[in-house]
């Protein structure tokens, strides 16, 4: 029961981590934006989409990603190009993001999946409790901690982390120092894209190897609160992610021994707990200063 009970955990922690992730470079070089939810959801029916068509789940994580990058560099354009809110512009990349899903996603409703294939580790994945818990997980979710561990290194222990993070702090010393701001930003939204692609395709390939019209669920906004509950650190985004994905399945394994609550309640719990734990850290303003990077949302117009 325990054993089940971590698998779904994991499942269900993976694509908030990895859009988290992704979301914390984005803002690490001083840009909001709160489009999340709407790559995700592109890159969920684009890679399902090809995936189905080619028989190839392979073909359909690469077609999400490079959705998601579609998506992103969309609004990294009005953002930094043509210096547009940021606030607005990820807002309708959303509500673009779930129109337009819906549309491409209609034939698909009801069409079987294609499952990603387990990736069994010789010797390892026989360890009983370990094996099938740690070491019998599909490609996504090793690549999710690969991702943290790059990112973890290469924000703080690489020059380009540096210059990334100095972006974000502070854009105009950057800029006099010769860094192009608006390119890095770029780069840094195009990453976070990719990531929130690689999420979506988890979503229909993976966790539930199916198309349900708007089936991220408001998973965007919740990697968006981890970034800020990690205070723009990445193995505390760990942490929250699978602190939330552990919320959200308890709907699912309270129901199956039948407690006596709505399910309507149960299901509001990951959005009950995001709400929370951003309220607790707007109380301790000390812990979301720390690390918030100074320029977060504001626009860097260069000298023409």
């Amino acid at each position: 029961m325990f054993e089940a009970v971590l698998l779904t955990v994991i499942t269900a922690a993976t694509p908030l981590l990895i859009a988290a992730i992704g979301e914390l470079v984005v803002e690490r070089s001083g840009v909001l934006n709160l489009g999340v939810e709407g790559m995700m959801i592109m890159g969920a029916v684009i890679g399902f989409a090809v995936a189905n068509q080619t028989g190839s789940g392979t073909l359909g994580v690469i077609a999400a990603i490079i959705a998601g990058m579609a998506m992103s560099s969309l609004f990294a354009f009005l953002v930094l190009v043509l210096v547009t809110n940021q606030v607005a512009t990820g807002l309708a990349l959303t509500i673009l993001g779930i129109g337009l899903s819906g549309m491409i996603g209609e034939a698909y409703i009801g069409v079987p999946g294609l499952d990603l294939p387990e990736l069994y580790i010789p010797g390892l994945s026989e360890i009983p409790f370990i094996g099938p818990v740690f070491f019998q997980q599909d490609a996504i979710v090793y690549l999710s901690f690969i991702l943290v561990a790059v990112v973890a290194y290469g924000l703080f222990r690489t020059r380009l982390g540096l210059v990334l993070r100095a972006v974000g702090d502070n854009h105009g010393s950057a800029h006099a120092l010769g860094y192009s701001v608006i390119r890095i930003r770029f780069a840094a939204v195009m990453f976070g894209g990719a990531c929130a692609g690689l999420a979506g395709a988890y979503m229909s390939l993976a966790y539930t190897p199916q198309w349900v019209e708007n089936m991220t669920a408001g998973r965007g906004w919740i990697a968006l609160a981890l970034v800020v509950f990690s205070s723009w650190l990445p193995l505390r985004v760990v942490v929250g992610a699978y602190l939330f994905g552990a919320v959200s399945v308890l709907n699912l394994h309270a129901q199956a021994v039948e407690l006596d609550i709505p399910s309507q309640l149960l299901s509001s719990l990951p959005y009950l707990a995001t709400i929370l734990v951003l309220v607790l850290i707007s109380a301790n303003r000390r812990l979301t200063l720390v690390n918030t990077p100074a320029c977060l949302g504001k626009p860097f117009v260069p000298d023409r």
